[in-house]
């Protein structure tokens, strides 16, 4: 008996607006490390490899994400073990998920194979992994028929976050069933009533298809995006790590979600599509309320993360990142600490966080967009210290990576070597620096720092001049392909 080949597809694209300050821009949720040691997106990529068994055949992780986010992929999926190279398309911009897994699906008929595409989200998590790796088995095994197959999770409350699934009977623990039609995100009542009726189920946004009959029903339901998704396609450059579509012909493409595109479309057409139910204490972390309810609590339902001391305080999130966060005569609240930003907000409140981020962005803040310390290929640096014509880095360089060779118009540099080995280029000279030596870049000097060692290099930087905004960079060579 042959197997079933299949292509794992990570969607690793969102923004996780919800999840702010925690979350943000150029360093999304499905990033970051909420619980245990691991992010979500290397949680995902993880479970789609345990997926192997007699009857099904896995290949290397497809993602696809954005392209400021593309080596923060990289960097994650080498920290995991037993995962092969992934390929990652980069997306110029987002279009939403169906032109995503469109390009998954050219990427995995490109050879003229037709696998069966499991499609996730990277910002999901579940607590019990066999029965999550089960379902999927199942619905890997109904896509391979030609069936499309959507995992639709067990209710356990009246959820207004979700958009839902109703099936055309209800389904029992092994048991798949029709779809019989998708529904929008409820109002409590409606979503009480859902939960009681038994044949509603949360819309996990995790899809099982073979390649070609995504295809065709896109073909079917929205033609101009599969037309103009082929136009990216086709347009593709290449290179070692990164497959890129075209940006003109990328930008065309209309923004809609698999949801809107093709699955709501499906039930009563001639596209079969049927629901496994799901039951393995699945979340889609979408608001700090889902992170509360997926995390350990004390007694008294506070659930605690970093340096925290709560007291007289029921059902609350505490989460402290850079600092001491002291709690008192609290209920139903959250609480996020970040090192440049505080969320205090009523627990049931949580999906309204993004308007936080909307005014942020409004105001021309950054607050929404970075954190203060901000990941590069090449290591991070973190802003600890900044006034009137200064300002004070951290910066750490992985082993064997350097930055750029570039130069200022407006600022001088002093470099400090805290720890590890320091290649410095200074104009004419290169000069090796270690831990408490020290150098200093005049403005205008073109200069590079590398670390040509083993260990992380360390530095404080202290920058000094009339203008220190980080677009103040003329690069002449860069690794990372941002020479302008």
């Amino acid at each position: 008996m042959s197997s079933i080949p299949v292509q794992p597809v990570i969607m690793a694209g969102g923004s996780g607006t919800r999840l702010w300050p925690l979350s943000r821009a150029q360093h999304p949720k499905q990033f970051l490390v909420l619980q245990g040691n691991r992010s979500l997106f290397q949680q995902a990529a993880a479970r789609l490899s345990d997926l192997r068994c007699d009857d099904i055949d896995i290949a290397a992780p497809c993602v696809v994400g954005n392209e400021e986010h593309r080596f923060l992929v990289l960097d994650q999926l080498r920290e995991l073990k037993g995962v092969p190279e992934a390929t990652v398309v980069l997306e110029p911009m987002g279009r939403n998920t169906a032109p995503a897994m469109t390009l998954a699906a050219l990427l995995a008929t490109a050879k003229g194979g037709d696998p069966v595409l499991v499609v996730t989200p990277a910002d999901q998590t579940v607590t019990d992994e066999q029965a999550f790796t089960q379902a999927l088995q199942q619905a890997v095994r109904i896509a391979a028929t030609g069936a499309i197959a959507i995992l639709g999770v067990t209710p356990d409350r009246p959820e207004t976050g979700f958009g839902y699934i109703r099936a055309a009977a209800a389904a029992g623990s092994e048991a798949a069933s029709r779809v019989a039609q998708f529904v929008e995100k409820p109002d409590l009542a409606t979503a009480q009533r859902y939960l009681a009726g038994g044949d509603y189920y949360w819309n996990s946004g995790m899809f099982v298809v073979r390649a070609s009959v995504w295809l065709k029903a896109l073909e079917t339901f929205r033609p101009d995006i599969a037309t103009a998704t082929r136009a990216a396609w086709q347009t593709r450059t290449l290179d070692a790590s990164f497959v890129r579509p075209g940006r003109a012909e990328f930008t065309a493409i209309p923004s809609e979600s698999v949801d809107y595109a093709v699955m709501e479309k499906c039930p009563g057409s001639a596209f079969d599509i049927r629901m496994v139910p799901l039951a393995a204490g699945w979340s889609d972390l979408g608001a700090w309320d889902a992170v509360w309810q997926v995390s350990e609590k004390d007694a008294a339902g506070n659930a605690c993360a970093g340096d925290t001391f709560v007291r007289d305080s029921r059902n609350t999130l505490v989460h402290a990142t850079s600092r001491l966060v002291g709690v008192l005569g609290l209920a139903d609240v959250v609480v996020v600490e970040t090192p440049d930003a505080v969320l205090v907000a009523d627990r049931s409140r949580s999906q309204d966080v993004k308007h936080i981020v909307s005014h942020l962005d409004g105001q021309g803040r950054s607050e929404h967009t970075l954190h203060r310390q901000v990941h590069r290929p090449w290591g991070w640096y973190d802003s600890i210290d900044s006034g009137s014509r200064f300002q004070v880095k951290r910066i750490m360089v992985k082993p064997g990576a350097s930055l750029s060779l570039q130069k200022h118009h407006h600022r001088a540099e002093h470099w400090i070597v805290v720890c590890g080995t320091a290649e410095v280029t200074n104009g004419d000279q290169v000069i090796l620096l270690t831990e408490n030596q020290s150098t200093y870049i005049p403005v205008g000097t073109v200069h590079r720092l590398a670390n040509p060692g083993k260990v992380p290099l360390e530095i404080i930087e202290v920058q000094s001049g009339s203008y220190l905004g980080e677009d103040d960079i003329v690069r002449y060579e860069d690794t990372y392909g941002r020479v302008r």
